[in-house]
């Protein structure tokens, strides 16, 4: 039986949870930190670009596309830690598996603002 405590009571109750987890990413990973840090630069860089409307749907999907792979990564690491403590190959899997879907969606932002910015200072 479900401990009561796991289930949301209601949308609100979800909603404060789900805050939390993102809290709770950005106070303990760097590497969330990290994206947040380079995230803001690119906002500065699409407003002194001028990013038209389809421009920045682009840049902001990229950016909250990365920043919930590393989330998602967060969750991952910490259920497979609470697993096990100890060297397991399917952890290993688990959590490289994991990091190479953040590393996947950091190339797709590198390959999205590379083509934004490019466009921008080539003027095309």
């Amino acid at each position: 039986m479900e401990d009561e405590r796991l289930k949301n009571k209601n949308f609100i109750d979800a909603f404060k949870k789900a805050v939390s987890g993102i809290i709770y990413s950005i106070k303990t990973q760097k590497n969330v930190r990290i994206q947040i840090v380079i995230a803001v630069i690119v906002i500065i860089l699409g407003f002194i670009f001028k990013l038209n409307a389809v421009e920045w749907l682009f840049v902001c999907f990229a950016i909250m596309f990365v920043i919930a792979t590393e989330v998602m990564n967060t969750a991952v690491e910490t259920v497979v830690n609470m697993y096990t403590n100890k060297y397991n190959e399917l952890a290993k899997i688990a959590k490289d598996v994991a990091a190479g879907a953040v590393l996947l969606a950091a190339l797709n932002s590198v390959i999205v603002a590379g083509i934004i910015i490019l466009s921008r200072i080539k003027g095309v």
